[in-house]
């Protein structure tokens, strides 16, 4: 561009700009502060704009189309409230490292600070839940700043980033600059080349190591499809056994010979016992977060950690660690396969023999065992008929927060990474049915479903009207219990039975719900009958409220209890209430 071509009002330079940043769909809602932006979008057909009912709907929204394709998740929204309904989304991003745009209109410049119809200081408010903000008050700096807000959303640690465009500057004309031609800011840049000592050193550890383990995260998805398939080829070459968090599943075949399966509060015995007994633990792309590592100077005692990351503010935050490697998990997990591929001769495998004979007795225990009923659909029964019947699919899960994620981690076998979206670090409920939209916004023809509880799913319903809208067939396969489940669960081990609001005495008719909106409703509550109505729900080519209606008081088993150590944990067969209420100390009441 040269000349006047590059002359542009601030509201199309916001288009140009997400053009050129490779953007095909954003999320959005109007609103005074945002109109001009709003007009130019109705002038033009590149982009897609996908019209959501509440602005937390429109940042799950981007999360799950972020998570799912790896690209940048984009969300429009107005000033004032429509920026503080966009807090929750922001602050579930940060949390997962998640990579989003917020473009929020603000009043205009001379309005700021005098507490103008919608005004709110959204620097102010979005700072803490941000990797970066800006306040653009000179439209020939928007375009830079746009560029620069993509570069920093993905790149490093992935998270949200927020552009406050006041309306005077989307109507003001200035200089359009591309991304080419954009300085880039010095003050941010990531480093992702690992330290080629610090990666022998970790390679000689793992080595002489006899009862080892990987521990990977989200990190490792995050990084792209090349890491996870990096990782498998360490799990084949080393022979090591592997787990991983919640957001972490996928990257590693379920179905993989040294899968362990998830760990943590609600993990597998196996994962758990080999966290606490293993010499050395090589943790990729994960933070050591409380409802993985459990009661801290209790945690994994005997062994060395090896800690690779790209955000070097996690490496030593929560545990002490022999071997800190900073940088991406791709570029370092490929330094460090050709440097054990160049000393493999120096290993032997055997050394682990005692190790697969302890993971094997471990998992002889069937943490997930469930006492199975041919009058009333058990929970967990209910995610494995799920899983049976679309695992051979083109199948994207999402959820919401509560007892459902927990057995759909522990009963949905994840093959591929960018397949498991759900909200781990905030545990937002929520989140599971804007996200499905995003994920159908980006993958028209796969299949999208939502596991969702019965409380979850009411706190974006409103987005069931996007949906069919949009004519996307989104499934909501909803764990229907008439309980706030993990909120009872707690109540009835931590707080003698007294179930204080946590039953929804008010259900809605959720069939009749779906009908409502234009979608399909459907009800099972016989065994019997499940796969026949599963089957019904894939085959509708339009969205879907399925209501599953599972036994009411089932706890999800096995767990950590909150202040304890991994081999303190509690399996089905122990979990009477009384052994479990003596298991949890005061630190529990913090868990809820």
């Amino acid at each position: 561009m040269s000349g006047t071509e590059n002359q542009m009002t601030g509201a199309e330079i916001v288009l140009q700009a997400l053009k050129d940043n490779g953007v095909e769909h954003i999320f959005g809602y109007p609103g005074g502060a945002v109109l001009p932006i709003y007009d130019e979008i109705f002038q033009q057909d590149d982009i897609e704009h996908i019209l959501v009912r509440h602005e937390q709907g429109a940042g799950h929204m981007a999360e799950g189309y972020a998570r799912s394709t790896g690209k940048v998740g984009v969300m429009l929204v107005t000033s004032g409230p429509g920026a503080t309904n966009a807090v929750t989304p922001l602050q579930d991003a940060l949390m997962d490292s998640i990579p989003l745009v917020c473009l929020t209109g603000q009043v205009p410049t001379t309005l700021i600070g005098s507490d103008a119809f919608q005004e709110c200081d959204t620097v102010g408010i979005t700072r803490p839940c941000t990797k970066h903000n800006w306040l653009v008050k000179d439209v020939n700096d928007l375009a830079r700043i746009i560029h620069e807000a993509f570069r920093v959303a993905q790149s490093g640690r992935p998270g949200p980033v927020v552009v406050d465009i006041p309306k005077d500057v989307q109507f003001a004309t200035g200089t359009y600059t591309p991304p080419s031609d954009a300085p880039v800011q010095k003050s941010y840049q990531p480093k992702t080349q690992g330290d080629a000592s610090q990666i022998a050193a970790a390679v000689s550890l793992m080595k002489s190591a006899r009862r080892p383990i990987i521990y990977s995260g989200g990190g490792v998805v995050n990084s792209g499809p090349e890491a996870s398939r990096l990782l498998r080829e360490l799990v084949e070459i080393t022979g090591f056994p592997i787990t991983s968090t919640l957001m972490g599943l996928g990257a590693y075949p379920a179905s993989g010979k040294n899968w362990l399966g998830m760990l943590g509060m609600h993990g597998s015995y196996e994962a758990n016992m080999a966290m606490h007994d293993c010499d050395v633990m090589v943790c990729i792309g994960a933070r050591f977060d409380d409802r993985i590592t459990g009661r801290l100077n209790a945690f994994s005692p005997n062994s060395k950690k090896i800690h690779i990351d790209i955000d070097p503010s996690s490496i030593n935050k929560n545990v002490r660690v022999d071997v800190p490697i900073l940088g991406d998990v791709g570029t370092v997990l490929e330094d460090m396969v050709r440097q054990w591929r160049a000393g493999a001769k120096d290993y032997d495998k055997s050394l682990q023999a005692d190790w697969w004979t302890s993971i094997a007795k471990w998992r002889a225990r069937n943490s997930f065992a469930y006492t199975h009923s041919n009058d009333v659909i058990m929970p967990q029964y209910a995610i494995q008929r799920l899983y049976e019947l679309t695992k051979d699919r083109d199948t994207y899960i999402t959820t919401e927060v509560g007892q459902h994620q927990m057995w759909a981690a522990q009963f949905y076998g994840f093959e591929q990474p960018n397949r498991w979206m759900t909200s781990g670090g905030l545990g937002t409920m929520g989140y599971g049915f804007p996200a499905a939209i995003g994920v159908q916004v980006a993958h028209r023809d796969s299949l999208v479903i939502d596991i969702a509880g019965d409380a979850s799913i009411q706190m974006c319903i409103q987005e069931m009207s996007c949906a069919v809208q949009y004519n996307l067939p989104v499934k909501i396969f909803i764990l229907n219990n008439q309980y706030m489940g993990m909120v009872r669960q707690w109540q009835q081990l931590l707080h003698g039975n007294r179930l204080s609001n946590s039953y929804t005495e008010a259900m809605p008719d959720f069939v009749k719900l779906a009908e409502a909106y234009g979608g399909v409703g459907i009800a099972c509550d016989k065994p019997a009958d499940l796969d026949g109505a599963i089957q019904e729900m894939i085959d509708v080519k339009r969205p879907v409220i399925f209501d599953c209606r599972v036994a009411n008081l089932t706890n999800c088993f096995p767990m950590i209890p909150s202040g304890k150590a991994h081999n303190e944990m509690l399996l089905p067969d122990e979990a009477t209430d009384e052994a479990v209420a003596n298991a949890i100390d005061a630190k529990g009441r913090q868990l809820v």
